[in-house]
């Protein structure tokens, strides 16, 4: 024993071959750490995604409801169905079905204001992120990450809504005339001029009575809705006074005359301005007619139209009347106002200065077609009665 001594002395003396052990020791401490590393970023980028498909899916549920396009009954297969093609591009089949089937949709419906209809949308997921051979060791084959999102939406509201409608009656506007006898210059001997059907006035009123019908559609017994109607042309040239519902502006639409003259907005903003505006006390007209029917909180909505150019009483693109037109855009949102607006076969200043005011893209429309007028002034009447989707996580 005392001869083994020594050598035994020697052997824990002695350091050759340490670093093979501590590496024997250590390797599996520094894979297991690193493995742990990859899989904790998989799992970051993992919810990630899932946020992701779980926000996108709620907005897209609730805008089509809003929309109209799909029933509650059938949001809850869609809503799945959108979660997982989130992940189309890089899942297989089987883990498709597996989030699907982790996925869960609910919609909750209420009963909104004028003939409304407000949507909750909550979707919750969930997926499996499959971990490296040495994190199985400790917490297994996988471990599921979690998201959530909700969304609101809907159309009509608590709110009462006022809305003024100014409409170009510009000469431009007016439409072409024939001659039933024999044109002479600008006489029509044994006969009389009349009116081409299918004028840009004829189109005007017919998209009027689509914004009309959109609004009586969203509030049939005209308890949340206000209208009122302004012309103009080198000025303004007549005006519905706000009422309730949308008999008054519609009769006054109907009534218009014959469109002549240039064109010039800047009163009729004006006047727009002055008849909705709100005031810090809530005294003005329009706030004290929603009390009276408990519609508190009324927004505010101008409709704007030209088929032209601000050109005053002349022919020509007149640039301060066009700035004078913005400085009263600006003024209305600055009071809160929301502006639509619609550039007719307009020239490019009319655009430019439509879209100016305008209180956002959504809120400009360009056609280009008389179809396309009635279809801007219906899009308008939908999109004013609709709220818009919200996520509320």
């Amino acid at each position: 024993m005392r001869q083994n001594k020594p050598k035994i002395c020697h052997f824990i003396r002695h350091q050759g071959g340490n670093f093979s052990v501590m590496t024997a020791l250590i390797l599996p401490v520094l894979l297991g750490t690193a493995g742990m590393a990859i899989d904790a970023t998989n799992m970051v980028l993992s919810k990630a995604q899932l946020q992701d498909a779980t926000d996108a899916a709620a907005l897209a549920v609730s805008s089509r409801l809003a929309d109209k396009k799909i029933d509650s009954s059938a949001g809850a297969e869609y809503g799945k169905n959108f979660v997982a093609g989130r992940f189309s591009g890089t899942a297989d089949a089987a883990t498709l079905t597996a989030i699907k089937a982790g996925t869960t949709v609910s919609i909750t419906t209420t009963a909104q204001g004028y003939a409304g209809k407000n949507f909750t949308v909550a979707v919750n997921s969930t997926v499996g992120v499959p971990l490296n051979p040495l994190t199985r060791l400790l917490f297994g084959q996988q471990v599921r990450v979690s998201a959530a999102s909700k969304t609101v939406s809907g159309y009509g509201g608590p709110k009462g809504l006022s809305m003024e409608v100014l409409l170009d009656q510009s000469g431009s506007m007016a439409p072409a005339q024939r001659c039933t006898g024999i044109p002479v210059g600008t006489l029509c001997l044994l006969g009389k001029w009349e009116d081409i059907p299918g004028s840009k006035a004829e189109a005007l009123k017919n998209a009027a009575t689509a914004l009309f019908d959109g609004l009586d559609k969203a509030d049939p017994s005209a308890r949340f809705i206000r209208t009122g109607a302004i012309s103009y042309a080198n000025g303004m040239t007549g005006q519905s006074a706000m009422a309730w519902g949308t008999a008054a502006a519609r009769s006054f639409v109907a009534a218009m005359p014959r469109p002549v003259g240039g064109t010039d907005a800047t009163n009729s903003m004006d006047t727009a301005i002055k008849n909705i505006a709100a005031n810090v006390n809530a005294t003005d007209t329009e706030s004290v007619e929603h009390k009276k029917k408990q519609n508190d909180a009324a927004e505010r909505i101008i409709v704007l139209m030209t088929d032209g150019e601000m050109t005053g009483n002349s022919d020509q693109w007149d640039s301060t009347i066009d700035s004078n037109v913005r400085k009263k855009c600006t003024a209305a949102k600055d009071a809160g106002i929301r502006m639509y607006t619609v550039a007719f076969m307009a020239p490019d200043n009319g655009k430019s200065l439509l879209r100016f005011c305008a209180s956002g893209d959504a809120n400009y429309f360009e056609p280009n077609t008389m179809d396309g007028l009635v279809s801007a002034f219906a899009t308008i009447a939908d999109s004013a009665t609709r709220q818009p989707s919200r996520l509320t996580n």
